[in-house]
This record gives C-alpha cells, sequence and structure tokens, in this order.
C-alpha cells in the first residue's frame, strides 16, 4: 500500500500531485507557506487535508531535499 500523503491521477486536476483522500492541490501547501500563512491558515482554508497529512507531505519535502543535496554533493566530488 502507498503510504504518501499525495497521489497523482490524470483523472483528478489534471494529475497535478493532491493531498490523499482530498481533492486539494499540494501547491496549495506551499502558496499557503510562500505568502507568509501558517499551516493552520492553510488547515482552516482546507478542512478536508487533516493536519497529520500535511505534516507528513512537509517531512517527505524535506527528505527529498536532503537527499538531492547530498546526492548532489557526492557527484561533485
Amino acid at each position: 500500500m502507498d503510504n504518501k500523503a499525495y497521489h497523482s491521477d490524470p483523472e483528478i486536476m489534471g494529475g497535478a500531485p493532491v493531498f490523499r483522500g482530498a481533492s486539494v492541490p499540494v501547491s496549495c501547501l506551499f502558496a499557503c507557506l510562500e505568502t507568509g500563512q501558517s499551516i493552520d491558515a492553510f488547515l482552516d482554508q482546507y478542512p478536508t487535508v487533516p493536519r497529520e497529512v500535511a505534516i507528513s507531505l512537509l517531512n517527505s519535502a524535506q527528505q527529498l531535499l536532503e537527499e538531492d543535496a547530498y546526492f548532489s554533493a557526492e557527484l561533485a566530488r
């Protein structure tokens, strides 16, 4: 079973990544944070996204960035 906080399906929002269990684009969370809104403000706007799922998505994004930075540094050696 896929435990990701998000998924992509060509039949849902043209394949844009959305939160699992809610047709809310992942980009909405990043847009809210980018404009200085809190995660609580995002969750108030999109009540179908559970807090744990939003936090899981942010953790996944952090892990991907860290892995990318690690591999980039290794390739540069």
